[in-house]
């Protein structure tokens, strides 16, 4: 098969073994399940009530049995033939002579949630009913062993509620009800949480009447029967939390200020997030419920004979901890090694703890032990000194011993005896002020204090008028004008195809040059769809053989509308990739998700997503990893590898700051330039330059006062100056920003339509060069020239 033909032809040739669809193959979904298991997270489990005993009776309850939820909406929506709910989980298990389920309470959900539908119910929004007293009695005398199930549904462009009885983060007054009358009546009860974020854990963590609690994330197609693969020990639980579980929501620093505006968001925490908020500011520790990095395991890990030391590489000294993995229970099962590191808080205050490495073993026998090593450079522990305490606009390593930690969560760990020192403040990288914020007044310091930040007359964004969402992409209306019809000044006489800068045969300036205004700039905006792609497509100019080469969501899967005969993958959500702490594992999901891509001939897969999660209540934390940035960035740097692997583009997103979904396309995120650097993009910088994304895409939201596609010095400046970027910038759909200045920016493409007369009338104005202009053309067309 030449290059583009599947692109340019739509064939949608089967690639897999023997004539087979590769789309939803059973080898993906077995993919899906394994990797649905290894993220859950086994959060509590008193007297060893978890794995259910082989042969027990269990009594189903909760709506989510049933009203499953594999993931959330928007981008993260996923077109599929089957999900399979929880209540089919164990119905399967019962087939296999594992357990046995009480069908009339679950046919009791089941018709409730049936009726719901019917009565217009969306997926996760349904209410919990009200069990029957008689009911309840019979599930009693039918067993003594209950199981909960709660659901929880949110997406894009809304966020969640964080009042007590919400239904939300809190349970809601029925849900209570439920949970009361069934610990009541249970001496036996466990809970699954079938949820995309966080939640409150407060009603579990003391309750002496609830002995197990199975944290499941959305977990994809196949979720339910991973559940029950866990429960029923098929699976042995090795995720460990991504995130901190807080007692409630107002213990989080972030959630004072969350809802002060729909127009800004200011965050005052600054680089004191998830647990380096938790394990540092006086007071907070007490306040967790559940530490960054816990989980439990049916079996038993010791870690030992912990040592540390240094080496010279060529990149710079690292610290190399090694250290024995031994599996001291009575079943297989994998454990993760976490390596945190504390700094001296020296002038410019640290975290008491940051993750700096960590490795998840294979699975291990009883009695099995693994030596892991894992690897941290030593300026990786430099903090940003945005203000100038010690050297402005640089990373310092302060003087002072820098201390080492290994265990399996944030708080279960040992000291390692080596000690790292700096002997004196050293600067590390010099840089320049960039994005820096002008409206932030405040921000925490290490003792919980505040230090003022200078204020600066605000700069309002101004926004386009002429956008309308939704508009069909623009594609060669400028014959009525000439400057439009103009070519280069270099134009060769010979007509130049791209295929001829594939091959060597023409450079791409000599390409460029030939084109017209029009031609050019039309490169630059959103491409009408073809075959059964729904978030358009960038190229598209066959004159000169360039195809118009389609993009999908989304995060959990390749996003295809309901409709058009395609079902794909429904991967778990985000978070719980995460909490496997395993990148191989997220590479091979990569790969399968982009093998998918290629069979229905798209090009470009918009993901995966990496904003923090710096509040619990972002619509869209299911689509993130974690409140951690070297989560963020290792994960995503598997799966951006993995998908490239198959010669399709990932799209790293949404960079940045785009923590909040209210009024998303207009809400200006308030952030110290630290902050910035060391929390919010630092994720990207490691996925940029552990994997070189193809594309990125920029937020919906405003940085300090200006749009992210906007500001040429995120964009130029850290992303390509900084971090050495090499791919193609992409707006997110359907902006408010203006186009000129985004491709003054340097960001190449606006989708999903752009807006080529403004951006024709602006280069008329002087206000954008043709160079400028050719400069993003051509790294489009260079992302084109990758795929196959």
């Amino acid at each position: 098969m030449e290059k583009w033909t599947r692109i340019a032809h739509q064939p949608c040739l089967p690639m897999g073994k023997d004539g087979r669809l590769v789309t939803a193959c059973e080898e993906h979904i077995r993919l899906s399940r394994q990797a649905a298991t290894e993220g859950m997270v086994l959060l509590k489990n008193e007297c060893g009530m978890l794995p259910l005993k082989k042969g027990c009776r269990v009594a189903l309850f909760g709506k989510a049995q049933i009203d499953y939820v594999r993931g959330g909406g928007g981008s993260g929506e996923v077109t599929t033939s089957y999900t399979r709910n929880i209540y089919e989980g164990m119905k399967l298990k019962e087939e296999e002579g594992k357990l046995q389920v009480f069908d009339e309470l679950s046919r009791f959900y089941e018709e409730d949630v049936k009726e719901q539908y019917a009565q217009g119910k969306e997926n996760g929004k349904t209410v919990e009913p009200a069990v029957p007293a008689g009911l309840l009695q019979a599930a009693r005398r039918y067993t003594d062993i209950a199981v909960i199930t709660i659901c929880r549904f949110s997406g894009e462009d809304w966020d969640r509620k964080g009042i007590p009885g919400d239904g939300d983060f809190y349970l809601s007054p029925q849900e209570q009800e439920m949970v009361d009358a069934v610990t009541a009546a249970f001496p036996k009860v466990a809970v699954v949480l079938d949820v995309g974020g966080m939640v409150d854990s407060s009603w579990f963590k003391e309750n002496e009447k609830i002995q197990s609690v199975l944290l499941a994330w959305q977990a994809g197609i196949e979720g339910g029967l991973a559940i029950a693969d866990i429960l029923c020990a098929d699976a042995n639980p090795s995720g460990k939390l991504v995130d901190t579980f807080a007692g409630s929501f107002d213990d989080y620093p972030s959630s004072a200020g969350f809802n002060d505006s729909d127009d800004y968001v200011d965050y005052t925490e600054d680089i004191y997030v998830g647990y380096r908020y938790f394990e540092t500011i006086p007071g907070a520790a007490e306040k967790v419920n559940y530490p960054f990095g816990y989980g439990l395991s049916y079996t038993s890990f010791a870690i030992r004979n912990c040592c540390g030391r240094l080496e010279k590489a060529e990149d710079g000294t690292q610290i190399v901890v090694e250290a024995s993995v031994t599996n001291v229970g009575k079943l297989a099962g994998k454990e993760v090694v976490q390596l945190y590191y504390s700094a001296p808080q020296g002038r410019l205050g640290k975290p008491a703890r940051a993750l700096g490495a960590f490795a998840k073993t294979r699975c291990l026998q009883p009695g099995e032990t693994q030596q892991v090593t894992l690897r941290l450079a030593a300026d990786s522990m430099a903090s940003y000194d945005d203000t100038g305490k010690i050297a402005k606009s640089a990373y310092v390593m302060e003087a002072g011993e820098y201390r080492f930690y290994l265990g399996n969560s944030v708080r279960n760990t040992e000291k390692v005896s080596f000690v790292y020192k700096e002997e004196a403040d050293r600067v590390v990288l010099v840089l320049k002020e960039r994005v820096a914020p002008r409206q932030l007044a405040k921000r925490m310091l290490a003792d919980g204090s505040f230090e003022e930040l200078p204020v600066q007359a605000e700069c309002k964004a101004e926004r386009f008028p002429g956008f309308v969402e939704g508009n069909p992409p623009h594609k060669g209306h400028w014959e009525g004008d000439t400057t439009a019809n103009e070519r280069g000044a270099d134009a060769p006489e010979k007509k130049i195809m791209l295929m001829d800068v594939v091959n060597g045969d023409a450079s791409m300036e000599e390409f460029l040059a030939q084109l017209t205004n029009g031609q050019l700039i039309d490169l630059l905006c959103g491409q009408p769809n073809t075959g059964v792609a729904n978030t358009f497509g960038m190229g598209n100019l066959p004159e000169y053989g360039v195809p118009n080469l389609m993009t999908a969501d989304g995060p959990a899967g390749v996003r295809i509308r309901p409709g058009l005969g395609v079902c794909t993958t429904a991967w778990p959500c985000a978070t719980l990739l995460a909490c496997t702490w395993n990148p191989d594992l997220v590479y091979e999901i990569g790969a399968a998700g982009a093998r998918e891509m290629k069979e229905n001939n798209l090009g470009i897969w918009l993901t995966p997503a990496m904003n923090i999660h710096r509040s619990p209540l972002c619509g869209r934390n299911f689509e993130y990893y974690s409140e951690d940035p070297l989560i963020a960035g290792k994960m995503a740097a598997a799966k951006v590898n993995g998908i490239q692997s198959e010669h399709i583009g990932a799209s790293i997103k949404h960079f940045a700051c785009n923590n909040k979904e209210t009024n998303r396309k207009a809400s200006d995120s308030r952030v110290s330039e630290r902050a910035l650097r060391e929390i919010y993009l630092k994720g990207f910088e490691i996925a940029v330059k552990e994997a070189q994304p193809w594309t990125l895409m920029t937020c919906y939201n405003m940085i300090n006062g200006r749009y992210a596609s906007e500001r040429e010095d995120l964009l130029a400046g850290i992303l390509r100056e900084e971090w050495g970027f090499k791919g193609m910038v992409t707006t997110d759909w359907w902006n408010k920003a203006y186009q000129y200045k985004e491709i003054k920016a340097g960001n190449d493409l606006k989708m999903g339509s752009g807006d080529p007369d403004e951006v024709l009338e602006a280069w008329k104005e002087g206000k954008v060069t043709r160079k400028e202009i050719e400069t993003c053309a051509a790294r489009i067309l260079e992302t084109i020239m990758k795929l196959d």
